[in-house]
């Protein structure tokens, strides 16, 4: 059976380091393409971008992830800068916003995870909270994974996915404000925070708030790679 061609949009780096080497990068951890891997998709990196080659790479794609992530730029949801906003990754959002453009546009299947899942948003004409606290690391410890619980929403594809309620490893510190167009919550957190978005009916698109690529319940990709399968 041949498998799913995935691309997974990466971040790029001012400096990384491997072996004697210390130079600018575009990456993505290897978490992502793992789950990729185990759902039974092969993985493509898809590093920044002109956005006009967006289009044609979706093209050649069997579906599209867009990853984690720095915070999206608040002018692009009509926001004033927060001061607890980070640094803008101009490079990132002009690409991955294309590269979600085009997924759309095309009915390829999609899925946002985290900052992916705030970008899906705002594509979609929606709004960013900027700052909620309790959803990072142990007391907010920076670059350690904190976990919680979130519950899908009866009736959505991702209840179909994960039906009951489930620890997740999550890191942010942005979400969901106003969904966008066409969107639906289909998951929440205990504070209400929306969790997962989707669009209803047969076109496969799915954003979730957590990091799938840093556990090993990885449903929603297998759920992506079988969108591709029919």
């Amino acid at each position: 059976m041949n498998r799913p061609l995935v691309g997974i949009s990466t971040y790029l780096v001012a400096s990384a380091r491997w072996g004697v080497w210390d130079l600018p990068a575009a990456l993505v951890p290897a978490g992502y393409t793992r789950m990729v891997r185990e759902a039974g998709g092969l993985a493509v990196l898809l590093p920044p971008d002109e956005p006009e080659s967006a289009a044609r790479t979706v093209a050649r794609l069997d579906a599209v992830v867009v990853a984690g992530g720095p915070d999206v730029e608040p002018a692009r949801y009509g926001a004033a800068r927060d001061p607890r906003t980070g640094p803008p990754a101009p490079e990132r959002d002009v690409w991955e916003a294309a590269l979600i453009g085009a997924a759309l546009e095309s009915g390829t299947p999609l899925l946002g995870v985290c900052r992916g899942m705030q970008l899906l948003n705002v594509v979609c004409g929606g709004t960013l909270i900027q700052h909620l606290d309790g959803h990072g690391g142990p007391d907010g410890a920076p670059g350690v994974f904190g976990s919680h619980r979130v519950t899908p929403v009866p009736g959505t594809r991702y209840a179909s996915l994960a039906p009951a309620p489930c620890e997740v490893p999550a890191y942010h510190h942005q979400a969901v404000d106003r969904l966008g167009t066409g969107l639906v919550a289909s998951a929440h957190a205990a504070d209400g925070t929306v969790e997962a978005v989707e669009l209803p009916g047969g076109h496969w698109v799915l954003g979730v708030q957590w990091h799938p690529e840093m556990g090993d319940d990885f449903r929603v990709v297998r759920g992506l790679v079988e969108a591709v399968r029919g």
